[in-house]
């Protein structure tokens, strides 16, 4: 539907008028920086930025209500710069116009209501939404939809003719920013990632690759990898494309968003529950909410539960005894999650202090949960990988320990789709995993293609068919 066609009631916002006072901000100092630059620490005390809007109080100038109202009628207009993230486009990022958005198809993933039968096996109903169905197919394209939208702005803006955008990956991130960064012009634009080599499955090697990506394999693992995109941003004239970057997490933001609008905005008695990974997520997730929150969109605050696997735990730990340590982290089969210094603490931190102290909680869960996580759900009808599996057996250890509430409305975050990972189920399913991973496949799970003649006799004789009576 046009805006032209739209009722006479529609809000005078319905085509976003509002612009932001965008500025950094350091978490750090508190120090602002302005906007117009490609910066990811404060230059002076080094501590990692978020994105502020200094006139976010003229939002709160109009009722939650008003909001409502702009974002449903929203949903109903075929405008493309409208139809993804930046349906939210006054808490996404409001700084640019809409035809300097770029947008993919990313963003309005469903929710999808737990198959019963998978409901009883985990303790609870749920909701899956499904990450999965995003364009390079995981939750990674909402943050580079915002992060390379502010890239072109930044090239017409201050007359770029040459800009490199660089990223460290497990795998989602480099096929996100390969292929968001693949619409910008070739000619200003390249496109440059850094994977651990061997520690990421051949689909998603295969995705940055096919988007013309430059491609560089280091040895060891993410946070290597890390490090080397961190110090090139820091003396080079490059754009990094990770998590660290706050422009991502603003895009991020619209997981949030979205879940309240599916929900009819009705928070009370919600869970989220997330894989924690680089903890860029789980940042955004708490500060989408914060906004709409803020603005009086929702009215209450949900519980955040991030997981984590016993390999890479380092987010647990500092939830159970109050000290945070980096660790040496050991294989595991959820790979975007297999972080042992998650780059956003600091972030995810400060926001538990200052607002979800008692609406924030970690669960760790061992790596055949993980894997078995995964394969159960896939197996009752959902499409999720295996940080999803971690999310759903996390919930399933949440209600252990007693930290749901009764009659909770529960979303679990699937971040990406399950064909990224189906290395690792046909591990299971061959019984193929190295020791490290401390995953013994069980037969109940395992499955395998049955070679036979090509008789109809013969297969139906296997089926156990009846032949039908005359």
């Amino acid at each position: 539907m046009t805006p032209q066609k739209l009722s006479l009631d529609a809000p005078e916002d319905l085509i976003p008028l509002y612009r932001g006072e965008m500025v950094y901000e350091c978490i750090g100092c508190e120090k602002t920086f302005d906007i117009h630059q490609f910066l990811y620490t404060c230059p002076d005390c080094k501590s990692l930025l978020r994105i502020k809007n200094n006139a976010f109080s003229r939002l709160q100038e109009k009722p939650g209500q008003y909001w409502r109202e702009v974002l449903d009628y929203r949903k109903m207009l075929n405008l493309p710069p409208l139809k993804g993230i930046f349906r939210f486009y006054e808490f996404i990022f409001p700084l640019f116009p809409l035809d300097e958005i770029i947008y993919l198809g990313e963003g309005d993933t469903p929710i999808v209501k737990s198959n019963p039968d998978l409901s009883e096996l985990i303790g609870a109903e749920f909701y899956v939404k499904n990450d999965g169905l995003n364009p390079s197919v995981s939750f990674k394209d909402r943050g580079m939809a915002s992060a390379v939208s502010f890239i072109n702005y930044m090239i017409k803006k201050k007359n770029i003719s040459k800009l490199l955008g660089i990223c460290a990956s497990t795998g989602d991130t480099s096929a996100a920013a390969a292929l968001y960064l693949s619409y910008l012009d070739k000619k200003v634009v390249r496109s440059v990632v850094l994977l651990p080599k061997g520690k990421v499955t051949p689909a998603q090697l295969s995705q940055p690759l096919g988007s013309g990506a430059t491609v560089i394999e280091v040895p060891g693992v993410f946070d290597d990898c890390m490090k080397i995109v961190e110090e090139l941003a820091e003396n080079y004239q490059v754009c990094l494309l990770n998590s660290k970057n706050p422009i991502r997490i603003q895009g991020q933001k619209s997981y949030s968003y979205e879940i309240a609008q599916q929900l009819d905005y009705r928070t009370d008695n919600l869970v989220v529950v997330v894989p924690i990974g680089n903890a860029g997520n789980v940042t955004a997730i708490m500060e989408g909410f914060l906004d709409f929150y803020r603005v009086g969109i929702i009215e209450t605050l949900p519980l955040i539960i991030g997981v984590q696997s016993t390999h890479a735990n380092p987010v647990v730990t500092w939830r159970e005894t109050g000290t945070y340590v980096p660790m040496q982290i050991k294989p595991s089969v959820a790979q975007a999650a297999m972080i042992g210094n998650p780059v956003s603490f600091p972030k995810v931190s400060q926001l538990v202090e200052d607002y979800f102290n008692e609406n924030f909680a970690a669960v760790q869960v061992t790596e055949q949960e993980i894997i078995e996580g995964m394969l159960l759900a896939n197996r009752y009808g959902h499409v999720v990988c295996t940080q999803g599996g971690e999310a759903i057996v996390g919930l399933k250890t949440a209600l252990k320990k007693g930290l749901i509430p009764k009659n909770a409305t529960v979303v679990v975050d699937s971040t990406s789709h399950q064909l990224k990972f189906m290395n690792f189920q046909q591990m299971y399913f061959d019984d193929q995993y190295p020791p490290e991973y401390e995953i013994s496949p069980r037969k109940e799970l395992q499955n395998k293609p049955v070679g036979m003649n090509a008789s109809a006799t013969e297969i139906a004789r296997y089926l156990g068919l009846k032949k039908k009576i005359s």
